[in-house]
């Protein structure tokens, strides 16, 4: 593990207030599921984390499609460059016809 003993350094405080806040919200709330009958009583943290963790996902899955069109993006950019690298090569292989010499 690259991180070792500083990332559970920055990680022991928020690990700490997830488990006090867990242990803070223990009251029952019921979830219900529109528009069927569907209802299911759960702890009010285990609600407040499951949707913070469906939010992360999700804005996590948002940042995976972005960076899927710019890495589409750079590789036709590479493809071009490399295109263009190779007739810089050919045309510098050739020689030039006609050219003119300056007298001695």
């Amino acid at each position: 593990m690259r991180t070792g003993w500083l990332g559970w350094i920055i990680a022991a405080p928020f690990l700490l207030l997830l488990v006090l806040f867990v242990l803070s919200n223990t009251d029952m709330v019921t979830i219900r599921l529109w528009p069927t009958d569907l209802a299911a009583p759960i702890p009010l943290a285990l609600a407040l984390l499951t949707a913070l963790g469906i939010g992360i996902l999700g804005g996590a899955a948002m940042q995976w499609v972005g960076k899927l069109v710019a890495r589409r993006e750079a590789a036709q950019a590479a493809r071009k460059v490399a295109a263009l690298e190779a007739q810089l090569r050919d045309a510098a292989a050739k020689p030039i016809v006609g050219t003119i010499s300056a007298p001695v």
